[in-house]
């Protein structure tokens, strides 16, 4: 699978003018980081997609097509954007808790723990019956049979994953769920009549301006690939409000990170005020992002078939762990236990013949469904424009891990030389913000009429009020 093969497929599956991928260069091949999997295919063929996308919005506006270039490199310097990101020139960001990670169990399997939320912490002491260190952990853990301790933590709304070989994931129930999914999907939910993207239509590039000037993106979402697909929004030009629960957990450089360009507001959807401010928002908005565990915002009466009736001409975006299908659609997840779960680790620790599994040297699959999330996006935002309706768009970073993992491995690509922060520096942008001074990696695809860049910096969380006029 090479980089243009890649976004050929993403293109064509999202049914987007053939003519278009005549527009794109994808420059380099893999391996650029040290990895078996194509990671640098998957990260520069969904960038490119997004960029495409982006650009095709822009060409429906004006009538000006431009070219799309993405090296290989840069992408992948994107994917690990939270990495390299530094504030006053401080230490690297500290990004997980010491009792995440790979521990080894009573029968001789491997399990994985996410504890960097502190109520996932403390539950999974509680499950354990043990002390906060990663020492008492380890020792608790080496008294408990693997798949049980993984059944237990999930049943208690935890999260974690059990280590499982390619063949096992192939096995799994789940696994034959998300074979019967396509990589994502782009659905119409409801009639509306044709809507433009954005500010509407103008004659020339300086009228129209970027291509999503206008677009106005509710982003509820946190972490990585939520939070990395309302930023793209953003660097495209859509006017994205995030909107997070004061009482929800973040990690902090993340925030940073990933919320470059957007404003920022609270919004408590525990009680009806914070409801009924999040259903005015609606009305006004043209994309609603959301990463909730299926079914969360749907209790509160945010579904999309809801919100296609309360706001006609919506595209709601939805992001999962594992599928909307299958036995562990509700099951909680991030992007390492999905791989964990799918046989990467696994695949990894073989061929770098490591003592335990290892990750991917990126949060790849967090990346991708973020970039692929802001592709769905705007496609429908097109189709929008053209034909009408309401719009559906579902990604999960399962679907996105089985799609990296039917690419095949690299030869040797364990060998890679691994990418420093000096190695970096050309792609780093430098801004003031209220955290300080912040280096963070700039988009990396490349747009010869608008290229895509942050007009805000990252704000603190709640800097704005709830509206969108300030």
């Amino acid at each position: 699978m090479t980089p243009h093969l890649a976004l050929t497929y993403l293109w064509m599956l999202a049914r987007g003018e053939p003519d278009a991928l005549e527009r794109v260069a994808i420059d380099g091949h893999d391996p650029v980081l040290p990895s078996v999997f194509h990671v640098g295919t998957l990260a520069a063929a969904t960038i490119a997609a997004a960029g495409l996308a982006a650009a095709e919005c822009h060409r429906i506006r004006t009538g000006i097509a431009q070219r799309v270039d993405v090296p290989v490199r840069d992408a992948l310097v994107a994917f690990r954007s939270e990495r390299y990101l530094r504030v006053d020139d401080g230490p690297p960001p500290e990004l997980r808790h010491p009792v995440t990670g790979f521990y080894a169990t009573r029968d001789g399997r491997w399990i994985q723990l996410h504890a960097n939320f502190p109520h996932h912490l403390q539950g999974i002491l509680n499950v354990l019956g043990c002390g906060g260190s990663r020492d008492e952990v380890a020792a608790a853990i080496r008294e408990r049979d693997g798949a049980a301790l993984d059944t237990a933590l999930a049943d208690a709304g935890l999260c974690a994953a059990l280590i499982r070989t390619p063949d096992e994931w192939a096995a799994h129930e789940q696994a034959h769920a998300l074979a019967g999914l396509p990589l994502f999907d782009i659905e119409r939910i409801g009639d509306a009549p044709a809507q433009p993207i954005g500010a509407g239509d103008a004659g020339d590039v300086g009228d129209a301006g970027r291509p999503l000037d206008g677009v106005r993106a509710l982003d509820l979402t946190r972490i990585i690939a939520g939070p990395v697909a309302g930023r793209t929004l953003a660097q495209h030009g859509a006017r994205t409000l995030l909107v997070n629960g004061p009482h929800l957990p973040n990690i902090a450089p993340l925030v940073i990170d990933n919320g470059r360009g957007k404003r920022s507001a609270w919004l408590d959807l525990r009680d009806e005020v914070g409801i009924a401010t999040l259903r005015a928002l609606v009305r006004d908005a043209d994309v609603f992002l959301q990463a909730y565990r299926p079914g969360a915002l749907a209790a509160r009466g945010f579904a999309p078939a809801e919100l296609a009736a309360e706001r006609p001409g919506i595209v709601c975006v939805s992001i999962s762990a594992y599928g909307h299908a299958g036995p562990w659609a509700r099951r909680r997840g991030f992007d390492s236990l999905v791989q964990s779960a799918s046989g990467i680790a696994w695949r990894e620790q073989q061929a770098t013949h490591a003592d335990g599994p290892r990750h991917l040297p990126c949060q790849a699959l967090d990346h991708a469904t973020g970039y692929l999330a802001a592709f769905g996006a705007m496609i429908a935002l097109a189709r929008r424009a053209r034909d009408g309706g309401s719009w559906h768009v579902r990604v999960s970073l399962a679907q996105t891990g089985r799609w990296l993992q039917s690419f095949g491995l690299v030869p040797d690509g364990e060998r890679a030389r691994d990418l420093a922060l000096d190695d970096v520096r050309d792609r780093l942008d430098r801004v003031v913000s209220p955290f300080g001074v912040v280096d963070a990696v700039r988009p990396a695809e490349r747009l010869s009429a608008t290229p895509p860049y942050f007009a805000l910096p990252p704000v603190p969380l709640g800097t704005h009020a709830a509206r969108w006029d300030d």
